[in-house]
């Protein structure tokens, strides 16, 4: 969990979907379409090392999130670790954690296949277009 109705993973397989079920995330296209639930995806190059993510791409994905209107909402990607991470970081940044704190987290679902560049991008990431649709964000929350 990432935050109230925000999850994240890796690529969810069949054995997952009871468990996101659960969190009432449906991951079974047939369900989502008999149930008119949007699909969201942003794809992005395959982020191998000193591949450019793009932050127009992070910034739409980010919207979407901070929407509580998408909760519960699932942030995904093949192994859960780079491009979800680079989504989650910049997510924090919104939240105001310190970097430390942010790269720490990063650390956790990396391991040992960090990236200075995934940690540079959460770094210089442009949060300021962003931060009037978190402050609905925050306040929904307390509600």
């Amino acid at each position: 969990m990432v935050d109230n109705g925000i999850f994240r993973s890796g690529f969810p397989g069949s054995a997952n979907f009871s468990f996101l079920q659960s969190l009432g995330i449906q991951a079974n296209n047939e369900f989502l379409k008999a149930n008119v639930i949007s699909l969201y995806q942003f794809p992005m190059e395959n982020c191998q090392p000193f591949v450019n993510i793009s932050e127009e791409t992070i910034r739409e994905a980010l919207k979407l999130v901070i929407d509580v209107k998408n909760h519960p909402i699932l942030i995904h990607c093949k192994r859960g670790k780079h491009r979800t991470s680079c989504l989650v970081g910049c997510l924090r940044r919104l939240q105001r954690w310190c970097l430390s704190s942010i790269f720490d987290e990063y650390q956790r679902f990396a391991a040992a296949k960090a990236r200075v560049s995934d940690q540079r991008f959460i770094e210089l990431f442009d949060i300021s277009s962003l931060r009037q649709k978190l402050l609905s964000f925050s306040s929904s929350k307390d509600e």
